[in-house]
């Protein structure tokens, strides 16, 4: 399959409905991050700020260049999303008739479930910082925007969201405690960050 970045929008919206496993709601939430991070980019670019400062738009082209390489990194966990659950797929369909396979094939699951985690809480990791951008476009930024910089941080949200949840449910059937303690720490600490910079962003442009 080409990348889900190379598909026409109708066509990546036909693989989603479609009854394959995958893409699913991994993949859709990186995508949404992306979408986010690319309106951000946006709405900091413009070249009228809040108060039509250099130190303004100085600011905001920082912004900018930070948040630019997060879609392109959002698309990339899109794909990886899916090949990690194709990897947990695989890895169920293993044989299973001795003790030995039976060994294979849990060691293969645990290995695909781990994968399975990581890649969505890299989609979290990267949509907190976007958002923890979007607070200085929403202190800064242009007013007129504010709709724009409204839905970025709402598909933003959303994408933090949906990756999160696919970190809780597959953190479920893991068997690693330490992995387990560790990823679920880190998935509470960047939920909390998501709240506090939605809440810090959407007041700036209330």
């Amino acid at each position: 399959m080409p990348r889900f970045a190379d598909l026409s929008v109708s066509q990546f919206l036909d693989a989603l409905a479609s009854a394959e496993p995958t893409p699913g709601g991994g993949t859709a939430a990186a995508i949404t991050g992306a979408m986010g991070t690319s309106l951000l980019v946006m709405v900091a670019g413009l070249p009228k700020t809040r108060g039509n400062t250099d130190e303004e738009r100085a600011v905001l082209a920082g912004v900018r260049d930070a948040v630019q390489p997060m879609t392109a990194r959002l698309a990339a966990l899109a794909d990886a999303d899916t090949e990690a659950f194709n990897q947990v797929m695989a890895a169920y369909k293993l044989a299973k008739g001795t003790d030995e396979e039976k060994a294979v094939r849990s060691a293969a699951i645990q290995q695909g479930l781990r994968l399975a985690t990581t890649t969505p809480l890299d989609t979290m990791r990267v949509a907190a910082a976007a958002l923890a951008q979007g607070v200085l476009v929403a202190r800064l930024g242009n007013r007129s925007a504010a709709s724009d910089l409204g839905v970025a941080l709402g598909l933003l949200e959303a994408a933090a969201a949906g990756a999160a949840l696919n970190v809780r449910t597959n953190l479920g059937s893991l068997k690693d405690e330490a992995f387990v303690a560790e990823t679920t720490a880190a998935l509470d600490e960047m939920s909390a960050m998501v709240v506090t910079d939605l809440a810090d962003a959407r007041a700036q442009i209330a």
